[in-house]
């Protein structure tokens, strides 16, 4: 079975290309989404998503961005815990902090997070010394901490409340239940095989050391956590009826996050709202899209804000150092070209002093005594 899959995979890789696999399966679901949105949003009254704005209290918004900031705290981890596993325990947890920060809330925005993301975290890092290898080996550790999270969230998720998955995969709800089976067996799998003996992945420089059994379960718990406080930010922005339940509005919002992540849209934009539109089919699409609009708001226009504004400072900052920093070195240069100038000054005054001398001596024997 192994040898078949690889066989299937090298077939594609070869024939097709990944790449293009990728983009296709990327346009394609931005394609579905727009199509679902337009169904969706062109009775949508406008005068009535207003009014559901309105009608959102101020302490649900204070309560859900404090909710996002604790999962934007809890992205520095990611961080933190990647240059440890890398083995670079000297980067202090200020730097993982402002790298894991600004490169997430880059990527959430921009776009296509792994280029996105990885070049905020080369410019952060490559400050303390990390090269260009390292910051990847930190990029795919803290990729893998973000899909362990996410597929022990949905497994469990999806095998507690699988009509969950089902409002937007249209499945029935005992192949999803199958499907979580399937994701916790191999999650129970991977843990058992990292707990078992040291796993390295890679060649070469690119090598890179797996966590082990404890620390990959720190990993999943890093990867919930994240996830619950996005999850419950989104939840505290929904309308207090119809009734729904944490977990069911946690599997549909991690459901609908993969979506648009994978159509690698910025901020999954189009595709993650239709995904939620369709999931939630039980609220009116107007009270939905007020709870879309704000989550928006407060998950990545104010952190995108804020990134911005921390990046500015610290390029002014760096800018302002490097200026000084360049402008001593040339008055250092400058004062010791004319120390050593002054020196060769003095050097050939002496010379000429001592040749001045020498003459004079050599006059003064040259002349006749008198007896």
């Amino acid at each position: 079975m192994l040898n078949l899959l690889r066989a299937a995979a090298r077939f594609l890789n070869e024939r097709i290309g990944w790449n293009r696999i990728g983009l296709l399966l990327s346009v394609t679901i931005i394609a579905i989404a727009a199509v679902v949105l337009y169904r969706m949003l062109h009775d949508i009254e406008a005068d009535e998503v207003v009014e559901a704005l309105r009608a959102t209290q101020a302490h649900q918004i204070l309560l859900a961005g404090l909710f996002v900031a604790a999962g934007y705290f809890t992205l520095t981890f990611y961080d933190l815990f990647a240059l440890r596993t890398i083995g670079r325990s000297d980067v202090p947890y200020r730097v993982a902090a402002l790298a894991g920060f600004t490169s997430y809330s880059i990527g959430h925005n921009v776009g296509a997070s792994i280029f996105t993301g990885g070049a905020v975290r080369y410019r952060i890092y490559s400050h303390w010394g990390l090269t260009a290898v390292e910051v990847a080996k930190i990029c795919f550790v803290a990729g893998l901490t973000f899909w362990l999270g996410n597929a022990t969230v949905l497994g469990l998720g999806i095998a507690y409340v699988p009509q969950a998955a089902s409002a937007i995969d249209q499945l029935p709800a005992w192949l999803n239940r199958v499907f979580a089976g399937v994701i916790l067996a191999v999650l129970v799998a991977y843990v058992i095989w990292v707990w078992r003996a040291p796993r390295q992945i890679g060649r070469s420089n690119w090598q890179v050391t797996l966590p082990n059994g404890p620390l990959t379960l720190l990993q999943i718990a890093i990867g919930i956590v994240d996830l619950g406080c996005c999850a419950f930010a989104m939840y505290v922005l929904m309308p207090d009826e119809p009734h729904i339940g944490f977990a069911t509005l946690s599997v549909i919002f991690v459901s609908a996050t993969l979506l648009g992540f994978a159509s690698h849209a910025p901020g999954g934009i189009g595709v993650f709202d239709a995904a939620m539109l369709i999931a939630l089919w039980q609220f009116d699409h107007e009270d939905v899209l007020a709870g879309l609009l704000l989550f928006r708001l407060v998950y990545y226009i104010i952190p995108f804000a804020l990134t911005l504004l921390i990046l500015g400072i610290r390029e002014l900052v760096l800018n302002v150092h490097f200026s000084r920093t360049r402008a001593e070195s040339a008055a250092q240069g400058g004062k010791e070209a004319a120390q050593n100038a002054a020196l060769e000054q003095q050097r050939g005054s002496l010379a000429g002093g001592c040749g001045g001398a020498a003459m004079t001596g050599m006059e003064r024997d040259g002349k006749p005594r008198s007896g």
